[in-house]
Formats: structure tokens, C-alpha cells, sequence
């Protein structure tokens, strides 16, 4: 008995390692367009403006996640891993071996499609799986998967391109995926059948009725579109800022973007440690604070690289520290329409994100910059300008 136990702890075990390895191929299949946009740029013949329309179609995705959460209850988690990983090894690898505007667009599309259907079916996976006393450990563990990204995934991409040239990692990415694939067709159990209810249109409305009335909730998803806004706005056309100011190489620019993936890390790790000790409405704002003071800042660091990277790192862990800890906030906010709140909030987003996305690369060729610290810095002050509306008088019910 005992070693029927071990030996399925063993392979759970390494059934979360693919899993983490998943998301990191997903993860870096998102993120590492924005750090070499104006590589691609350069080897596609477009303008830069191009790339991050393409970022904007992968981010675009993102509101799809509230669709696919149900579609792997019914047809289950195991399915819907395999479904997305596939999308996202036959992109890659299109674009890897058709070098064309149009097949990295498709590729992008489906690398976003892949993340936004194998998100919400490995978090369901974990659910099933993991006992609830373990499965802060275990989520918190899978979460190494998005600063592992820039940490891991950026910098050997960049490696990548120095050595074998801009397609090299879509090849890459695309050849881990399919090995994602056969590993999870291998190694997880069948997807076990479960007695489902019927989907009831009108119980739905009833939820989002009662987000779309409760100003707090409203309050919260503004804060949502305005700070994605303002931090991809930055993000697309960080890379190009580098490399134009600095002169930096490929691989350079690779490893340079590790500062943002331990920025990434030390922002999770404040709120774990300190948010629920300041109290998380006081954290939010302060976090929010230090964003607007950290874009404000931003051309200051124009002329330096130590500089430049140190206020990059400023904004990603204020960012981090910020938008983690207001997920915690977040789910207190409807308390009988959480699942409700929470996707919401996820779907308007990645809303921001793709509206973040287009406006950097136009901003970027009028103001450079200078113009992308006004933005940003602008959108964080309406975020904050939302929260303090939303959150005017609102106490937590402790029932």
C-alpha cells in the first residue's frame, strides 16, 4: 500500500514537471517577441509597428480564457493540455520553417490560443490532483514557469538568434512543444469522466449582472485595462529602447532581460511577505505609487545602461508587487461571484494588454522614449484614479 503511494506521488510529481515546462515554452513564446521585436522587424522587412501588432493578436487570446475553462470541464484537462500544446508546437514551427508576415501572425494566434486553452485546464489539473494543504506549494512552484521566462527562456532565445538567426527559436520552441505533447499523451492518466450540469444561460447573466452593478468590481476592471495598458506599453519596445541607446547585441539583450525575470520573482516575493502585513488595500496603492514614480523617471536613464536596466527593474517589481497582490484583493471584492470576477478581470486585461501593445509601437516612432514614459506613467495615474473610486467605502464582509 505504501509503495502504490510513493509511486503515485512520484509520478504526480513529475507530471507537474511537464506541466512547468509547458508553461515555460508558453510563457517564452509570449514574452520573447516583445525583447527581439526589432530583430524580427529587421529579418521580416516591416516596420517595428508590425511586430507589435503581431504581440497584440497573441495577447488578444487572453480574453478567450473564459471560454476555455468550461470546455475542459466537459471534455477534460488531460484533452485540452494536449489541444494547446499542439497549437503551439505546429505555430512555431510553421513560422521556424516559412519565414512570412503572415504564417508568424498565425503562429502567434495560436501560441496565444494554446496558452489561453492549457492555463485554465493545468489549474483545474492541480485542483483535481494536489490536496488543498498542498496546493499553495505546488501552484507557487509552477509559477517559476513566467519569471523562468526571462530568467531561462529569453536569454536562450537570444543565444538563438546570434548563433543560427531570427527563426531559430520559433524551431526551438516548436520542437520542445511537440516533446510537451508526447510527454503529457505518455505520462498523464486518462481524463476522468465527470457528471456535468447543464450550462444555464440565465444563472450566468445573473453573475455578471451583479459585477457589472457593484462599483467596487467596476472599479477593479478599469484598474485591470489601465495597468496592463501602461506596463505593455513599455514592454513592446523596451527591447528596441536597449538596443537603439545601448548598442546592445542579440545576446546581450537576452540576458539584459533576466533583470526584469528576477524583478519579476523579488515583486511575487513581497507579496507573499508583505502584503498581508501591510493589509492589501494599503499595499496596492503604494505599489501603484511607485509605478507612476518609476515610468515618470524613465528618461532620466536614458544615458546609462546600469541606469536604464535599474529602472526597468523598478517598474517590473512595482508592477509584479501590485498586480499579484490586487489578485488577492480581487477575489474579496463579489464575494458571490468569485470564478465570475476573477476571469473578468483576467479577460479586460488582456484587453489592456492588446491596447498596451498597439499604442507602444505607435508612440514609440512619434515620441520615443520620452512619449512612452508619458503614457505609461499617464495610465498608471487613471488606474489609480479608478481604485480610489472603486474602493471609496468598501470594507471586506468578514461573513
Amino acid at each position: 500500500m505504501e509503495y502504490a503511494k510513493n509511486k503515485f506521488q512520484k509520478k504526480l510529481f513529475l507530471n507537474f514537471i511537464v506541466i512547468t515546462f509547458s508553461r515555460l515554452l508558453l510563457n517564452t513564446s509570449r514574452r520573447f517577441v516583445y525583447t527581439f521585436a526589432a530583430a524580427f522587424s529587421r529579418g521580416l522587412g516591416v516596420p517595428l509597428t508590425s511586430i507589435t501588432s503581431l504581440i497584440a493578436v497573441n495577447q488578444g487570446t487572453s480574453v478567450l480564457g473564459i471560454f476555455f475553462g468550461p470546455l475542459g470541464d466537459r471534455l477534460g484537462y488531460k484533452f485540452m493540455i494536449l489541444i494547446g500544446m499542439s497549437f503551439l508546437a505546429v505555430g512555431m514551427l510553421a513560422a521556424g520553417i516559412l519565414p512570412f508576415y503572415w504564417v508568424i501572425a498565425i503562429a502567434m494566434l495560436l501560441s496565444g490560443l494554446g496558452k489561453s486553452i492549457v492555463d485554465p485546464a493545468i489549474q483545474a489539473y492541480v485542483g483535481q490532483r494536489v490536496p488543498y494543504r498542498r496546493r499553495g506549494l505546488i501552484i507557487g512552484m509552477m509559477e517559476f514557469a513566467w519569471a523562468g521566462s526571462t530568467l531561462i527562456g529569453i536569454p536562450l532565445m537570444g543565444l538563438l538568434i546570434e548563433k543560427l538567426g531570427w527563426q531559430a527559436p520559433f524551431i526551438a520552441i516548436g520542437l520542445m512543444a511537440l516533446i510537451s505533447v508526447i510527454l503529457v499523451a505518455a505520462l498523464f492518466p486518462s481524463d476522468q469522466k465527470q457528471k456535468r450540469q447543464a450550462y444555464r444561460l440565465q444563472e450566468t447573466l445573473i453573475l455578471w449582472k451583479q459585477i457589472l452593478t457593484n462599483r467596487s468590481a467596476l472599479g477593479a476592471l478599469l484598474f485591470a485595462l489601465f495597468v496592463s495598458i501602461a506596463n505593455d506599453n513599455i514592454f513592446v519596445v523596451y527591447g528596441a529602447w536597449l538596443e537603439d541607446s545601448f548598442n546592445l547585441s542579440i545576446v546581450a539583450l537576452g540576458i539584459g532581460t533576466s533583470v526584469i525575470g528576477i524583478a519579476e520573482i523579488f515583486g511575487e516575493s513581497m507579496t507573499a511577505f508583505l502584503s498581508d502585513k501591510i493589509g492589501l488595500k494599503k499595499a496596492v496603492f503604494l505599489g501603484l505609487g511607485v509605478s507612476a514614480c518609476s515610468f515618470a523617471v524613465l528618461p532620466l536613464a536614458n544615458q546609462n545602461l546600469t541606469a536604464a536596466l535599474a529602472s526597468l527593474f523598478l517598474i517590473f517589481v512595482s508592477f509584479e508587487f501590485t498586480y499579484v497582490t490586487f489578485i488577492s484583493l480581487c477575489t474579496e471584492l463579489a464575494p458571490g461571484s468569485r470564478a465570475t470576477m476573477i476571469s473578468a478581470f483576467y479577460a479586460v486585461a488582456g484587453i489592456g494588454r492588446v491596447i498596451g501593445a498597439v499604442l507602444g509601437g505607435k508612440i514609440w516612432e512619434i515620441g520615443h522614449l520620452p512619449g512612452i514614459s508619458l503614457a505609461s506613467t499617464g495610465f498608471t495615474l487613471l488606474a489609480l484614479i479608478a481604485l480610489v473610486w472603486g474602493l471609496w467605502g468598501w470594507k471586506r464582509d468578514h461573513k
